[in-house]
């Protein structure tokens, strides 16, 4: 169940909004009159979610080489990536 919570909570309790965001891996969703407005959450929590969407881009990229044939052998990555690296 989300935590829903109105904006004069964030202002009058920082301290125990920052502790739920701490101690929990979903966002506190914040309401302005009446209305949805803000999700917070942690530092961490918000870079693992930026790091998962990263990863699907990449996955997206991928498949889509993969289906268009715009990809590169393995053996001619490695020696491309060994060129690069040296």
């Amino acid at each position: 169940m989300p935590t829903i919570k109105p904006s004069a909570y964030l202002r009058n309790n920082y301290n125990d909004v920052s502790e739920f965001c701490n101690s929990r891996t979903e966002p506190m969703f914040i309401t302005k009159n009446g209305h949805g407005d803000l999700a917070v959450m942690s530092i961490d929590t918000y870079e693992k979610l930026c790091g998962r969407y990263e990863l699907y881009h990449l996955l997206d990229e991928a498949l889509e080489a993969e289906n268009t044939g715009n990809h590169m052998d393995y053996r001619d990555f490695i020696v491309e990536l060994r060129k690069e690296m040296s």
